[in-house]
């Protein structure tokens, strides 16, 4: 693939990551936004500090230009690297088209980047958690993350060395298999947080948790289909100009 390929999808991926960040936006400013309320007067209702200064950021601007900003950078920079992953996939991981590939992508990186880690480290609105022990979440989702990428990247690599021998339905489970095993692992020895105060709501954290999941989905979802659709219609007309001019060369 030229540099002009990777230039035109590495555009395209940021633009799909664009209009995947706005639809995430929807989704977490109308699910989303109603429990952060919630939880934040439930966490003053019972706080002590009544002499609070005044705050540097609005809570109108941060449910709104402030998850904005967050949410379309964040589309736009996952965008612009799954364009990248997708340069070096394509043709690689099977005979899938661009729009297949597309797909994949999406879907792996909603599976390794949020929801594995999030099933260890899941989201906490507001008066939930520690906070002597932010850092140390913040540090040890992250490493989730980390574990999480690395260990499908090599799940993939081991599943292409085995389908020779296995044959591509056995060598996927296999690797499939070992990814489950290793990331089971991680979850039993790195540490667990269980910070959620006895007065807290069980059913508002439950839509809080859902919600952060929703907003994942919406984005990674919008972004497979958009940036398939992108693709294929970059490089499909460019692959039957290719096998056009073939064939009339062999005639």
């Amino acid at each position: 693939m030229n540099s002009i390929s990777v230039r035109a999808l590495l555009v395209r991926g940021m633009l799909a990551g664009l209009i995947a960040g706005a639809f995430a936006l929807a989704v977490a400013y109308f699910l989303g936004e109603s429990q952060v309320d919630a939880a934040i007067a439930l966490e003053e209702a019972h706080s002590h500090d009544h002499g609070g200064g005044e705050e540097l950021v609005s809570r109108t601007m941060q449910a709104t230009g402030g998850l904005a900003t967050g949410v379309l950078v964040f589309g736009v920079a996952v965008g612009g690297i799954a364009a990248l992953v997708f340069c070096y996939a394509l043709g690689r991981i099977g005979g899938f088209g661009p729009r297949a590939t597309a797909a994949l992508i999406a879907g792996a990186a909603l599976l390794t980047v949020y929801v594995v880690p999030f099933l260890k480290y899941p989201a906490n609105p507001p008066a939930v958690g520690n906070p002597d022990t932010i850092g140390e979440r913040t540090a040890l989702f992250f490493l989730m993350v980390a574990l999480s990428v690395l260990l499908a990247v090599a799940a993939v690599i081991f599943g292409r060395r085995l389908a020779p021998r296995l044959g591509n339905g056995n060598a996927t489970v296999a690797a499939g298999a070992g990814f489950v095993l290793l990331i089971g692992l991680a979850y039993a020895f790195l540490p667990s947080f269980d910070e959620v105060g006895k007065g807290f709501p069980a059913g508002l954290l439950w839509e809080f948790r859902l919600s952060t999941l929703a907003v994942q989905v919406t984005l990674w979802t919008v972004f497979g289909v958009v940036f398939g659709h992108l693709t294929e219609r970059l490089l499909a007309p460019a692959a039957l100009a290719a096998t056009s001019r073939t064939a009339s060369a062999v005639n």
